[in-house]
């Protein structure tokens, strides 16, 4: 059924990098909720005026609270389709984080209402009789909820969108709020006692969860996390097949929202090697990796010398040095300035966040041990901390 509405809705699906395409993706998604859920509020708004039930009443609200999160989601799709401006280089697609910072907090408003409502009811039961229309329209309320979550997934996830997996993890925990509903109502008039209002703070804890798990994913997005590790993966692999790459390292992705990603990395190539030929190969990496993955990369170019085998020596001397102080622990751009009374190693070590050591204590074994192979060398370090999750510095080799 998903699929036969994409196909229908939808131009172009596969190309979801385009603006176009995630509007009509969105605006499938939004027009879908929007129906589906004022068709629930209707529903289950009569079930609960016929049989008095304060927490299906509170559900048939929290349906219409979802009609206004699909507005939402269609509003803010609309608005990052614009393009970049003199105000907004990077563009607009980091609206739909906004967007679903709204939805959380409209789901987090309604929480607290019925939270409200339900010690009310709490405090004053009042049992209601079974009602066989109520039952089935909050079992259709399942079904339904239990289709729109996975429509909504599979959506998401084709076009990368956080809005739409907020809005799919909100339909999840509706199905879970209405099956509580649903035992309250059958459950009750069996055993003689209103679970109404304890469903109802059931109800509401689901959906403060729901909100809290929607806030969390969008704030770490807004904050800056760690691009995704199949993202970098993708990079390292299309660099480190290029003819003339011997290593990268100090790779760094940002992101402005879906589909506007830019990176920056340092490409290592020998340095004998002739400068306009290498950096010749530099800009058709970078372009192929626009055309192939839609990411903006910018790259360094750094040549190291691997021809001298005083260098290499020492480099593979440090390295196995640093090894010992942590393993995912990782070197580059080593040189050496070799003097008459004493000799300059110098190079960058990138540490990884699990590393608990202080950047004095790593400091500190670094030069203990490089003084070690021999009284004259001077070990002259730059420390960086990595910006992605897996170790920056990779070789053909590693």
């Amino acid at each position: 059924m998903t699929q036969l509405l994409i196909h229908w809705f939808v131009k172009n699906p596969f190309d979801t990098q385009n603006p176009r395409t995630r509007n009509a993706y969105a605006r499938l998604s939004g027009v879908t909720g929007i129906l589906m859920n004022i068709l629930l509020f209707a529903g289950k708004f009569l079930a609960g005026t016929l049989t008095g039930s304060v927490a299906i009443t509170a559900d048939s609200v929290n349906n219409l609270s979802d009609a206004g999160s699909s507005v939402i989601s269609i509003i803010s799709f609309k608005l990052a389709e614009k393009p970049a401006d003199a105000e907004h280089p990077f563009g607009h697609a980091r609206i739909e984080y906004v967007a679903s910072l709204a939805v959380a907090f409209l789901i987090m408003f309604l929480g607290v209402e019925l939270v409200r409502d339900s010690f009310d009811k709490i405090l004053h039961p009042e049992l209601a009789a079974f009602n066989w229309l109520a039952a089935g329209v909050l079992a259709a309320s399942i079904l339904v909820k239990l289709w729109l979550f996975l429509f909504n997934r599979k959506l998401g996830k084709a076009i990368d969108s956080v809005v739409l997996q907020a809005t799919a993890a909100d339909s999840l925990s509706d199905t879970m709020a209405t099956g509580a509903v649903l035992i309250s109502s059958v459950v009750s008039p069996i055993i003689g006692f209103s679970l109404d209002g304890y469903m109802g703070v059931i109800v509401a804890l689901l959906i403060f969860w729901s909100a809290i798990g929607i806030l969390r994913e969008t704030l770490n997005k807004l904050l800056g996390e760690a691009p995704a590790e199949e993202m970098e993966n993708m990079i390292r692999k299309h660099l480190l097949r290029a003819d003339g790459v011997l290593g990268i390292h100090d790779l760094i992705v940002h992101s402005y929202g879906s589909g506007r990603t830019f990176a920056s990395v340092h490409v290592e190539v020998d340095a004998k090697a002739d400068i306009l030929l290498s950096h010749d190969a530099i800009d058709n990496i970078e372009r192929e990796v626009l055309l192939d993955h839609g990411v903006q990369l910018v790259i360094h170019l750094d040549p190291i010398v691997v021809d001298d085998h005083t260098v290499n020596t020492l480099r593979a001397r440090v390295k196995d040095l640093i090894d010992t102080i942590h393993p995912d622990m990782s070197m580059h751009d080593f040189r050496v300035v070799l003097g008459q009374t004493h000799s300059n190693l110098i190079f960058d070590v990138v540490v990884p966040h699990e590393c608990t050591k202080s950047d004095a204590q790593i400091t500190q074994e670094i030069i203990r041990g490089v003084k070690a192979m021999d009284p004259s060398y001077f070990a002259v370090i730059t420390l960086d901390r990595t910006y992605v999750s897996c170790p920056s510095h990779k070789t053909k080799m590693s």
